[in-house]
């Protein structure tokens, strides 16, 4: 029986393995992060100054594995509003999901909707097919303190290469139409991007859905 379970154990874990060296998109150089997006000293000090930026301290948890960029990110927006869920284990506890710290696949907008809702009595809504004028009006409330939202979009749109990827909204400069994108991933960090081209890489399916915003308020 010990030798059954032994084996069995060390499939799974193969399998596990194999199946995230697959499943992981291509990794992006850092002269492609570099130049995609914007990291103006200038622009950035105007942006971690909004009032939902601010309320992050300019300090973030980064994700600890390519997967659980959707429990990081609800971890630092909970950090921001004051929820106790602070970590990702915190975020995933008693949710049944990635208990293996690994979340195989990653989480879908509606699966992290649903952590989100279990650790906090604010609402939590899942906003998708977005028109460009109503993803523009989101990111006007997204400098409201009471808000605070998470985007999924694909790197590939943006920087040429990687897969799906959850981030929180640090908030909108809206007269140089620029979002500010607080990136969970520390090879990334926070950046500086076009409305438009953040709405592209979010107008994306994952699998059967449109990918989209997560709002909590």
């Amino acid at each position: 029986m010990k030798r059954r379970l032994w084996v069995g154990g060390g499939i799974f874990l193969v399998v596990l393995g194999v199946g995230s060296a697959v499943l992981r998109p291509p990794k992006v150089p850092p002269e492609a992060i570099r130049s995609a997006v914007t990291r103006d000293p200038g622009l950035l000090e105007r942006a971690w100054a909004l009032p939902v930026a601010a309320s992050y301290r300019r300090e973030l948890t980064w994700q600890t594995n390519i997967s659980v960029c959707g429990p990081a990110s609800l971890a630092n927006a909970f950090r921001s509003l004051g929820e106790p869920a602070t970590s990702e284990p915190a975020v995933l506890e008693s949710t049944g999901r990635c208990w293996t710290g690994f979340c195989f696949m990653g989480l879908t907008l509606d699966q992290l909707a649903e952590v989100a809702q279990q650790h906090t009595k604010r609402k939590v809504s899942v906003l998708r097919d977005l028109t460009a004028e109503q993803f523009q009006e989101h990111l006007r409330h997204s400098n409201d303190p009471d808000r605070r939202y998470v985007i999924n979009f694909t790197r590939r749109a943006i920087f040429g290469a990687g897969g799906g990827h959850h981030s929180p909204i640090g908030g909108y400069l809206e007269t140089e139409d620029l979002v500010f994108v607080l990136d969970v991933n520390r090879d990334f960090q926070p950046w500086l991007v076009e409305r438009s081209r953040l709405f592209s890489a979010m107008d994306t399916l994952d699998s059967d859905k449109k990918r989209g915003l997560l709002l909590i308020e």
